[in-house]
């Protein structure tokens, strides 16, 4: 069977989850990444970086969340023996990023709007930072543990095998936290890159700049660590990722931009690296999304074995477009009002 046979609804619903997940990964990932450079600010610019990084992330981190209820929902309603093995097996990594949500929304809230005391400000602040470091680590470990086919055969264990062995053992092995490092560096990558580009005094700018540059470096030893643990841990990600045909060409358009945004960050021309910046991290994500395809949970689920009834699908696609002619303009009218870059 070929690959365009075996392309129709379910999988451009698994398409329009993995666009929703890129837009999460750019927007959100890049306020994780925010309080991250939050935690490790230093020097006599450190409030400054702070205040910074706080205007930036303030108007629309909450709006930001709304791409990942969009793949939530989506992978419940379209795919739900997939959400049932995943929320099941991984339920303890999962609980974890909800409250890192929970925290780091709640901390920024408190420390923003709440007692205007240094010491609380402070405390407040640390949670924040620390909260937005722990969650898109976790993140990237749920992603490593489907990758790795983990998931699907912890599922053949439940009430087999021990507690440990079915629901902690898929998710805390090399693999899924060098993912989850990995999806770390970038998003503090995106953020750095971002904050340069928004920063309005020079000095601020240049912090950022360096940081960018660094965490750029971080993003390329991290991908390797990832990738040679993927040929021990996720063989179909990582020869996928490797030696498919495709492969060449997304590893050629990942290296022009992973090089623009290098080079546009030391000329400091911080719009196209933003730009490149941003394609670098969606190729990455897309090149993932290929490699494990046509599966959900390799090699166990596919995406045509775990879709829902096709009248189910279609009133989803349905729903999608209508719901999108109303979310994309209401979020571009937000990023156009609150953002000046």
């Amino acid at each position: 069977m070929t690959q365009l046979a075996r392309f129709g609804l379910p999988e451009v619903i698994a398409g329009i989850m993995v666009l929703a997940l890129n837009a999460y990964v750019l927007m959100g990932g890049a306020d994780y990444g925010g309080g991250l450079w939050d935690l490790l600010a230093r020097g006599p610019r450190r409030e400054a970086q702070r205040a910074l990084i706080a205007d930036s992330i303030a108007p629309i981190w909450e709006a930001n969340h709304v791409w990942l209820i969009v793949v939530v929902v989506l992978l419940f309603t379209a795919f739900p023996p997939a959400f049932g093995l995943l929320g099941t097996i991984l339920h303890i990594p999962l609980t974890l990023m909800l409250l890192g949500i929970v925290l780091r929304g709640s901390a920024f809230v408190f420390r923003s709007y709440g007692n205007p005391s240094a010491v609380h400000r402070a405390r407040w602040g640390r949670a924040f930072a620390i909260a937005s470091t722990i969650t898109p680590v976790v993140l990237g470990i749920v992603i490593g543990a489907v990758a790795s086919g983990n998931v699907a055969n912890a599922a053949g264990h439940i009430g087999a095998a021990s507690f440990a062995t079915v629901y902690v053992a898929p998710w805390l092995a090399p693999f899924p936290i060098a993912v989850g490092i990995f999806a770390l560096a970038l998003f503090a990558f995106l953020a750095a890159v971002y904050l340069a580009l928004a920063a309005t005094d020079d000095t601020l700018a240049e912090d950022f700049r360096r940081r960018a540059l660094v965490m750029a470096f971080v993003v390329l030893i991290t991908a390797a660590i990832a990738l040679l643990l993927a040929y021990r841990e996720a063989p179909r990600v990582a020869h996928g990722v490797a030696g498919s045909v495709w492969a060449i060409v997304l590893h050629a358009c990942t290296a022009i931009a992973a090089v623009t945004a290098i080079v546009a960050l030391w000329r400091r021309e911080y719009r196209l690296a933003r730009n490149a910046a941003a394609a670098q991290v969606s190729l990455i994500l897309w090149g993932w999304a290929f490699a494990q395809f046509p599966f959900v949970l390799p090699e166990t689920l596919s995406i045509r074995e775990a879709a829902a009834p096709p009248i189910t699908l279609e009133l989803l696609l349905i729903g999608l477009i209508a719901g999108g002619a109303i979310l994309i303009p209401s979020l571009r009218y937000l990023f156009r009002t609150f953002r000046t870059e």
